[in-house]
């Protein structure tokens, strides 16, 4: 790593205008630097102000309500980039600077093809022909890994999986070769598998043209893994910067301690997982030492059994002909009282499919779901409406699963008043009140929208819905993925009282590999719509069977 610098950020202040004379301060005096040929990564939670340095550096803010301190600088071999017009700027990122977006779905525009998104680079910025930058493209498309390029060059987005979009993304952002390439959470949507190797792909792009990366992200296992030097932000300023093996092994800001400590690691099983304000507020020496035992016995009560559970998609081929998807494939497994069966697998592998088939959400094409003596599949809907209340689901987009249009009082008073639960609205909303408390939510929350609360609260709003109807049985999909590392650990920590308390079960489906060794006692894994391996969360994690297990396994970040 070269000690040069390519991209000095002095001072940076940046506010914007919210209107009737509101102004938030979102960086307040950020300063840290980008060697030559460097892995710089900028962690911090959400609202940190992570991205908005990113933008900043590439001149994306909003003109019309962003304010830059004029004292603020942007030093980029040597020159101040904030001195530059709009159109140097623009000019500059694309060729010398750009940046990978972390949704690739959202980046890639629908309506052409991959190919001719990329070529466009190429022609605005090396005035290339048509034909000279769709050459070009096809040795990018190779460079970043995508298989049979000359074919998948005239490809949609949506034709593409999220790795292989977020592939095309990389290429696009190297074809001007730039000495400095942002990338912003690149992998958080991804499987382990599939975030491991956009890694490797980066890493090797680095060495090969030679540019410096600013990684940001808020996963510390992949920072470990690949940053030279990092820079940890909260709430607009930096609480700690240095090389990457000082911070992670001697961490001097007590923020940086509760971010290493937040993420539960596979060696270790806490009763609690510590979260951000323990070490804020001065609690860290606190924290229970014990930890939890996991796993499931012969004599533990089985409140819920699939056996050969399978569900096919059907695909019209040309007017009359038909084409069967196997989705689910012969799935079979106990879920016992009071415990966590976790489920893993890459995206594709029928995880949150058989969750959905388990509750009805899907329809099954074979199979039993025994709970109560009932198979579930073989009601009707009048007879399985009763049954609806014992079985909910948190699902993985806080932000899409609650109504808009609702308050909060609504959204959790709703599935009472359908399933006759509470003599009277008086005696809902008490217990909707109550759920609140029990999420770490006060009262006045009751009369507010979804929008005016963060992704972490939104998910404690989801679950709180869930407890409404007291059911036995919980499918969380993805539930904690969206959430940053410390709001993570507040809701696995409250997932896991309230099973403690309540008795649940959960069917906690996740890519996350860390999480599920915490949480779960037993593991079932999944590979292209079938059960590959399954059994106590331990014996897996300690001496996985299946060679796809073991895949997955070595992919986890920083797991060393």
């Amino acid at each position: 790593m070269s000690n040069e610098a390519l991209l000095e950020v002095r001072d940076l202040k940046v506010e914007f205008k919210l209107g009737q004379g509101q102004i938030f301060t979102a960086l307040k005096g950020v300063s840290f630097t980008i060697p030559k040929n460097s892995v710089v990564a900028l962690v911090g939670e959400s609202g940190s102000g992570k991205s908005v340095s990113a933008m900043a550096v590439m001149d994306l803010l909003p003109h019309e309500n962003t304010v830059i301190a004029p004292e603020s600088r942007l030093i980029f071999e040597g020159k101040n980039l904030l001195d530059e017009s709009r159109l140097q700027r623009r000019d500059r990122c694309g060729d010398q600077m750009s940046m990978i977006f972390q949704e690739p779905m959202s980046s890639l525009n629908p309506v052409y093809t991959v190919g001719s998104q990329i070529a466009e680079v190429l022609r605005l910025h090396k005035g290339m022909s048509k034909s000279q930058a769709m050459a070009r493209v096809i040795e990018l498309l190779r460079e970043v890994g995508i298989p049979d390029p000359e074919r998948r060059v005239n490809s949609y987005p949506h034709e593409m999986s999220g790795g292989q979009q977020q592939r095309v993304m990389i290429a696009m952002a190297i074809a001007c070769e730039p000495k400095l390439l942002i990338a912003d959470e690149p992998t958080t949507a991804l499987d382990v598998t599939i975030q491991k190797q956009i890694v490797e792909l980066l890493m090797k792009l680095r060495e090969t043209h030679g540019m410096s990366i600013l990684f940001i992200t808020h996963d510390l296992g992949l920072v470990k893994e690949i940053a030279d030097h990092v820079v940890v932000m909260h709430h607009g300023v930096i609480k700690e910067q240095g090389p990457a093996a000082q911070v992670f092994t001697d961490p001097k800001d007590k923020y940086t301690r509760a971010l290493l400590a937040c993420r539960p690691t596979l060696d270790r099983r806490p009763v609690r997982l510590p979260v951000v304000d323990d070490f804020l507020q001065g609690r860290e020496d606190q924290l229970p030492k014990e930890e939890r035992a996991r796993g499931v016995s012969e004599s533990d009560p089985i409140v819920l059994e699939v056996k050969g559970l399978r569900k096919v998609y059907t695909q019209k081929r040309g007017l009359f002909g038909k084409h069967e998807i196997p989705a689910v494939q012969d799935v079979s497994f106990k879920l016992r009282k009071g415990k966590t069966l976790g489920v893993v697998g890459e995206s594709g592998s029928g995880k949150t499919t058989m969750g959905k088939a388990v509750l009805r959400l899907h329809s099954a094409q074979g199979g039993e779901v025994m709970y109560d003596g009932k198979n579930l599949l073989q009601l009707s809907e009048k007879e399985f409406q009763p049954y609806k209340k014992k079985l909910q689901i948190i699902f993985q987009n806080p932000y899409a699963s609650l109504n808009p249009r609702f308050t909060i009082g609504q959204i959790l008073t709703e599935p009472m008043q359908i399933h006759g639960i509470g003599a009277n609205d008086d005696e809902r909303r008490a217990t909707a009140l109550g759920l609140l408390k029990r999420v770490g939510l006060d009262e006045r929350a009751f009369g507010k929208y979804p929008h005016e609360f963060s992704g972490g609260q939104r998910q404690r709003i989801g679950i709180a819905r869930c407890l409404t109807l007291k059911p036995e049985i919980i499918v969380c999909d993805e539930s904690v993925s969206a959430l940053d590392v410390s709001v993570q650990a507040q809701v696995l920590n409250l997932l896991q009282e309230l099973q403690d308390e309540y008795g649940m079960s959960y069917i906690f489906i996740s890519h996350d590999l860390s999480v599920v060794k915490y949480i779960s006692d037993e593991v079932l894994v999944m590979n292209q719509g079938q059960m590959v391996e399954y059994g106590n969360s331990d014996a897996i994690y300690h001496d996985p069977q299946h060679d796809y297990t073991k895949k997955l396994l070595s992919a986890i970040p920083g797991k060393d």
